[in-house]
């Protein structure tokens, strides 16, 4: 895949919010600005325009010039710390973007395609800040924008896209959600509480606070901790998956990504089976007629 550079757009006012510290609202445990950067970890460079904050990975600092000038201006602040032929351009405050999203704007935005590619949410709306735009247009067009107004402060980001040829890429429903008040940031906290969520958003919530890259079979280690608890005692699900853990790292140290998957799927492999065993001789033991 070609490389691509990152623009996140981290400043703003937040009056809806009450002067919040939008980017660093947490939604599921981590701050938004954090669960943008997670999708995008693979850029060539990663600027956030806005104040200067912890995040969870190194990023280049910019501000837009005035501070609180707009989008437009943000990006233009941006966009000079970039050097990749396609830029991703993300607001801070998307905690269910993905990086399905983010990999099929990247395709639609190809060099020798269109001028780049955006989101479109489900009512058809353009998206300018889920998007990615191939640099040389976006460039020269924020350059004519700023000599044709004197600068980029306060102009509306259609002015931009209006002049672009762009792609529209129709991604899940929510993907462009955002949060933009105290309404927004609840509904986003409920959602990935819910039964059919909080499981995978928990587990990508601790890789990403643990600083993991491993892609397992969560419904392998999920059957482990049942057969543990059911077939030793109820303590033994949370001990069982520790040691799992534990030699898989030992198994796989100095290994790729998908060898440590292999080693934890092997050794919650080896611990099912002792379970089981375990719960065969306590059956057989408790049972009639045994010896």
């Amino acid at each position: 895949m070609t490389a691509y550079d990152a623009i996140v757009l981290a400043g703003g006012a937040a009056k809806r919010l009450g002067g919040a510290d939008k980017p660093g609202l947490r939604v599921g445990g981590r701050a938004l600005l954090d669960r943008v950067l997670a999708v995008c970890a693979d850029a060539g460079s990663t600027v956030v325009v806005g104040g200067r904050r912890p995040t969870v990975r190194p990023v280049t600092w910019a501000r837009e010039v005035p501070e609180g000038g707009g989008p437009l201006a943000a990006l233009g602040a941006g966009v000079r710390h970039t050097a990749a032929e396609r830029v991703l351009v993300l607001s801070a405050d998307l905690p269910f973007l993905g990086e399905a999203t983010v990999r099929s704007l990247l395709a639609a935005a190809e060099p020798g395609a269109r001028e780049g590619a955006l989101c479109t949410d489900r009512d058809g709306r353009d998206q300018p800040l889920v998007a990615v735009y191939r640099a040389e247009p976006l460039c020269r067009e924020l350059a004519l924008l700023a000599a044709e107004h004197g600068g980029l402060a306060g102009l509306p980001l259609r002015l931009l896209t209006a002049e672009l040829d762009l792609a529209r890429v129709q991604a899940g429903p929510l993907a462009s959600f955002d949060c933009d008040t105290w309404e927004d940031i609840a509904a986003a906290r409920a959602r990935i509480r819910e039964h059919g969520a909080v499981l995978d958003e928990w587990i990508t919530s601790v890789k990403n606070e643990l600083g993991i890259e491993l892609d397992v079979d969560t419904g392998v280690l999920l059957d482990l901790a049942r057969d543990a608890a059911h077939g030793v005692a109820r303590p033994a699900a949370p001990l069982t998956t520790f040691l799992v853990g534990y030699a898989a790292a030992l198994a796989s140290s100095g290994k790729s990504p998908a060898d440590a998957a292999e080693a934890v799927a092997e050794a919650s492999r080896k611990a099912t089976a002792l379970a089981l065993r375990w719960e065969e001789e306590t059956a057989a033991e408790s049972g009639p007629g045994t010896p």
